[in-house]
């Protein structure tokens, strides 16, 4: 086996992998997940005072 086979091999693995990702991302199953994690930053947790982070006095 030479290095153009070795790196044939690789290429078609790693566009393999790349596929999976991709169908990973935009499987309804995950869709779940993805939208908790886009509300994250818009979710303010609130300090002893009552007033949430990032809010002034």
């Amino acid at each position: 086996m030479d290095i153009n086979t070795v790196r044939s091999i690789v290429t078609v693995v790693a566009f393999a992998a790349f596929i999976a990702i991709v169908l990973w991302a935009y499987s309804d199953r995950s869709k779940a997940g993805f939208d908790q994690a886009a509300r994250l930053p818009f979710d303010e947790d609130e300090g002893e005072d009552g007033i949430g982070y990032g809010e002034r006095k």
